[in-house]
This record gives C-alpha cells, structure tokens and sequence, in this order.
C-alpha cells in the first residue's frame, strides 16, 4: 500500500517556466512523490535533463513498472497515457492519437481509483483544458485541487479551464502552489 502524497503537476505550453518557478520553491523532502505529466505526443521530452537544475530530488523519465517513491520527480515519456496500479506507474499507448491530448485527465483518473494516499492536482500554464475534467473525481476521494494564477501563466487556458470546473481549491503563482504543496505535505506527514 501507498500511503505518501502524490502531486501530479500538469501541463502544457509555458508550462516549463512553471515547472521551473515551482520547484525553485519547493523542499526536496517534502514526502510527496511528484509527476509532471506534460502535453507531449510526438517530439521527445528533454524534461527529465532540464529539471534536475532546479531542485534536489531525483528527477526520473517514468518507464514502465517504475516503482513509485517520495521525494522523486517522474516525467511523462512522449506518446503515452499514465496509469498507476499496485504502486508502479504503468504506460499505454496514448488512447487520443489526434486532436488535442488528455493525458492529464487519464492519469488524474487513474489515481482516484488506485492511489491509497493524499492526492494534489496541479493544472499550470498549457492550451486546452486537459485535467480539468478529472478534478471534481479528485475531490470527491478527498484529494486537492490547485490552479496556476491565471496572470501568472504564459498560457491560462488550462488553469482557466480548470477553474471552470468549479473544482479548484487554490489559484496560486507558482512560487506559492510550492508553499501550499509543502504545507500540505508537513501536515499530512505530523499526524
């Protein structure tokens, strides 16, 4: 069983900058295991050898059965949907080849479902709306909904979308999605 938080950021265009923003402010041991689970369908992510800059977890490009932990950052591949099952990641081939992606909200789903631990979804900078049709299931299991501060976002329209939903707990700048993150995380880790 896993009992630790897990933190899926997603995102998508200018989402790099607050991925960036976010974990210059975030404690490498939070307890929390975090995935960024960012729109790439056809060009290979380089994300798992740019973050490593800026934060001092361990930053790891997911592969199938990876065991999940706390402490670690885990990047999306390119061209796959994200499961988890038994405490391991899991990929598929992306169920929506064409149109925009939803690989946030088949990855968001998947942890209502299979995650024994606290859940926080994160929806940064990022055209469309992918994620935001996953955060009314992630409160309903008592999980915590977090949008980027829409003039914060190099592109609102995921974090708008996300707001839309009307399943948003918090609408922070990056730098303060960090702090709530922490807290969160130091709270669940006192009781």
């Amino acid at each position: 069983m896993k009992d630790f938080p897990i933190v899926c950021i997603g995102g998508s265009a200018g989402g790099l900058d607050a991925y960036i923003r976010l974990l210059k402010n975030l404690p490498a041991n939070t307890g929390a295991a975090f995935t960024i689970v960012n729109h790439i369908t056809r060009m290979p992510t380089r994300l798992h050898e740019v973050l490593p800059y800026y934060t001092a977890m361990p930053v790891e490009l997911i592969t199938e059965r990876l065991l999940i932990e706390p402490n670690r950052l885990y990047i999306i591949p390119e061209n796959r949907d994200l499961h988890v099952c038994n405490g391991v990641f899991h990929l598929k081939p992306i169920s929506k080849p064409r149109g925009w992606p939803d690989v946030i909200t088949v990855f968001l789903r998947s942890l209502t479902c299979y995650w024994d631990g606290q859940l926080i979804a994160v929806i940064v900078s990022g055209y469309d709306g992918d994620g935001a049709e996953a955060l009314c299931g992630i409160k309903e299991v008592g999980g915590i909904t977090i949008a980027q501060k829409l003039s914060t976002a190099i592109q609102p329209d995921m974090p708008e979308s996300a707001i839309d939903s009307g399943c948003i707990d918090f609408v922070l700048a990056p730098e303060d999605i960090a702090t709530e993150i922490a807290r969160i995380a130091g709270a669940l880790k006192s009781k």
